[in-house]
């Protein structure tokens, strides 16, 4: 009686010790937390801010354990890099910035990205700093007005490094002085957290750490959590292309051209589609991008010279001075002073040869069209071809040309159903010969 109780006691404790791990299998497989991971890699524009934002709110409607966001930028607009920020600031998950892979940086917008995280990680042979604004539109700044953006964005990057317990001098010097650090320059300055060698290394080395986010004080969980790697969906793909200078720029292009060839002739239908579809969206990188309105003019004062030049003969003058136009334009349209705005050269280059071209084209049609006699009512019928009705000699017969009956004569004999030529109009009779 006493071993079989014993049995039973024995039983009882391995069914509880397998229930255990029953349940600690299914805490860490089936219940584990997801990880997702963001990458941005290119200028932080508007699609880069809204793909980011979507990214974080996701991350918070499935609870998930952190967001990693793999960051490789030489900078970007104002606008969007707060759009982001403040979502980060007011998360309540934690948010890791990995400047990666190796040879990845986080320049300007990036440097204040990645102060903002709430861990701040690096790849090795990375960098980052340089962070001091630069003027929009082209257009030069007084002195007065870059002390004040550049104290605005000092205090704006001095209050990030303060919350996130960030060296706060190193901070103003990125953005006063533009000075940029390694990665392990970074961490011994305290600017970031740990350098990592790739994605998995991270994800040991993040596990346990506490950080504190919107919600209070959290302990990161990373070693049983899934990553989920988010990808740009195909419309911010395409926003994120377009919205590169160089090709907004060909897509006005396309659309210039369009419209004009649309209107030139009309009827085309093909041309004039296109080419309101490539405004539409040239209009739309446009206005995410920094514009000098005055190199903009100068484009226009190029294509109503080409057009001029269609009207009026200038023995290739006005053309020359659209190709001028053209060149000084392209080059001055987007902000000069940010290299991230600049137009490439072996894009203007091209560009402007083409639309000299595609004018040069249009105005030799023109030029031929001019010269060519009219030709009006039945002389159109010269040259074309026709079938006999009946046998055709010097004296009458019958032919059928554009659809039409007509008499005819021929200085040669013609059978019927022969294909024939119209050589003369003579009143309402045509004088034609044998087609071969």
């Amino acid at each position: 009686m006493a071993n079989r109780e014993l049995l039973n006691k024995h039983l009882l404790s391995l069914i509880k010790y397998f229930i255990c791990l029953l349940i600690s299998f299914l805490s860490t497989s089936v219940y584990a937390k997801e990880i997702i991971v963001l990458t941005v890699n290119g200028v932080i524009n508007p699609p880069h801010a809204e793909y980011t934002i979507k990214g974080i709110q996701k991350a918070h409607e499935q609870n998930a354990e952190a967001v990693i966001i793999q960051l490789d930028t030489p900078g970007g607009l104002d606008t969007s890099m707060r759009s982001i920020i403040k979502e980060m600031l007011n998360s309540q998950i934690p948010i890791v910035v990995y400047v990666s892979p190796k040879g990845a940086r986080a320049a300007s917008a990036g440097a204040f990205i990645t102060l903002a995280a709430h861990i701040a990680a690096m790849a090795p042979g990375t960098n980052i700093g340089a962070a001091h604004p630069v003027a929009m539109g082209g257009e030069k700044m007084d002195k007065t007005m870059a002390e004040k953006i550049t104290n605005d964005a000092v205090a704006y990057i001095k209050s990030i490094a303060k919350q996130r317990g960030r060296n706060i001098e190193w901070a103003e010097q990125a953005v006063r002085k533009s000075i940029s650090s390694t990665e392990t320059e970074a961490l011994k300055l305290k600017v970031i957290d740990l350098i990592a060698d790739d994605l998995n290394s991270l994800m040991k080395d993040i596990n346990g750490m506490k950080v504190k986010t919107a919600r209070g004080e959290v302990t990161l969980n990373t070693k049983t959590a899934k990553i989920n790697k988010i990808e740009m969906n195909f419309r911010e793909k395409l926003l994120n292309f377009i919205s590169d200078p160089n090709i907004a720029y060909i897509l006005l292009m396309i659309g210039i051209y369009g419209i004009i060839f649309e209107l030139s002739n009309p009827g085309a239908i093909l041309p004039g589609v296109i080419g309101a579809i490539s405004l539409i969206l040239a209009f739309y990188s446009l206005q995410t991008l920094p514009i000098n309105y005055a190199a903009a003019g100068l484009i226009l004062l190029g294509v109503i010279l080409f057009i001029l030049e269609l009207k009026f003969t200038s023995h290739g003058l006005l053309t020359l001075g659209g190709v001028i136009c053209f060149i000084l334009g392209s080059i001055m349209l987007f902000d000069t002073a940010n290299p991230l705005f600049k137009l490439s050269l072996s894009v203007i280059i091209p560009v402007t040869l083409v639309t000299a071209l595609f004018f040069g084209v249009l105005l030799r049609l023109a030029y031929k069209a001019h010269k060519r006699k009219p030709v009006t009512g039945v002389e159109e019928l010269i040259g074309l071809k026709g079938i006999a009705k009946t046998d055709i000699d010097r004296h009458r017969g019958m032919v059928m040309v554009h659809g039409e009956l007509w008499q005819a004569v021929s200085d040669e004999e013609i059978k019927k159903d022969e294909e024939i030529i119209v050589e003369e109009v003579k009143g309402l009779t045509l004088k034609v010969r044998r087609a071969n």
